[in-house]
């Protein structure tokens, strides 16, 4: 089975929440005339990474407008949407989360960012989510953690033995820390095995570079798409297939002894 990923790095305008809402269904109407199977947006493209004092009254209550209109986009265009994330509010906390939109525009997931990042005291601003998710686009199993979370291969391995094929990264990464983001994104897939497709932002967060340099791996952890560090719209193509052939020559899951993962 194969399907085409249409990866929106978008230049997020940091506090300017109606000019991001406005630039997101640009994007996608643009995107859309590619005919994509599956589109996917970066990290807190609503508000940015992210507007500290304002965001208790810029943060999506209750993910509505959010979820409103990537819906509508989604059975518009007849497009799966992973709808990168967006600050929401929701019972007077602010969270970091992501929103998944089927062909029919119907919301079939959500996921608050587990780790917050705490260099930058995001875990002072936004409420950390508490679960995992597993879904499926056109009945491909799937899941996504967001940007931090890439660093921490114990969440994603504990869902992928779920069973996953694709995985999603949506992230506003700086370029300071470029080559982490390729390297965590790159061992990610080679160790599950799967198709990884990591969407991150460009253009500043202040004075801090946004790295770009989305990504679209293939399981072996070789690049079908790297793009650069401007605004851009890339079409990549994915073969299921090729997941079933490489866990059969390769089966890390067969050959895992958790039992044995402890000290004595």
């Amino acid at each position: 089975m194969k399907k085409k990923i249409a990866l929106l790095q978008m230049d997020v305008a940091v506090g300017d929440v109606n000019r991001n809402y406005n630039h997101v269904e640009e994007l996608i109407n643009t995107a859309a005339k590619e005919q994509p199977d599956i589109m996917v947006l970066p990290e807190t493209w609503n508000t940015g990474f992210y507007p500290t004092n304002q965001l208790p009254t810029e943060a999506d209550k209750d993910g509505e407008r959010t979820q409103t209109i990537l819906s509508q986009l989604a059975h518009k265009h007849n497009v799966n949407i992973v709808g990168g994330s967006v600050a929401t509010l929701r019972e007077g906390k602010v969270y970091n989360t992501s929103y998944i939109i089927n062909r029919e525009g119907h919301i079939i997931s959500q996921y608050d960012k587990i780790h917050s990042f705490t260099p930058a005291k995001e875990d002072k601003f936004f409420q950390g989510g508490e679960h995992t998710h597993r879904f499926f686009l056109d009945d491909i199993p799937c899941s996504s953690v967001t940007c931090y979370d890439i660093r921490f291969p114990e969440i994603i391995r504990t869902t992928t033995l779920q069973g996953v094929d694709l995985f999603f990264v949506p992230a506003q990464w700086p370029t300071m820390r470029q080559r982490h983001w390729e390297i965590l994104n790159t061992a990610r897939a080679i160790e599950n095995q799967m198709f990884l497709c990591a969407v991150n932002a460009c253009g500043y967060i202040g004075k801090v570079k946004c790295a770009g340099n989305s990504l679209l791996l293939d399981p072996w952890g070789d690049e079908l798409l790297h793009l650069g560090d401007t605004e851009e719209i890339a079409i990549g193509t994915i073969d299921l297939s090729v997941t079933e052939e490489i866990r059969r020559k390769i089966n890390v899951f067969r050959d895992r002894k958790p039992n044995m993962y402890h000290l004595d």
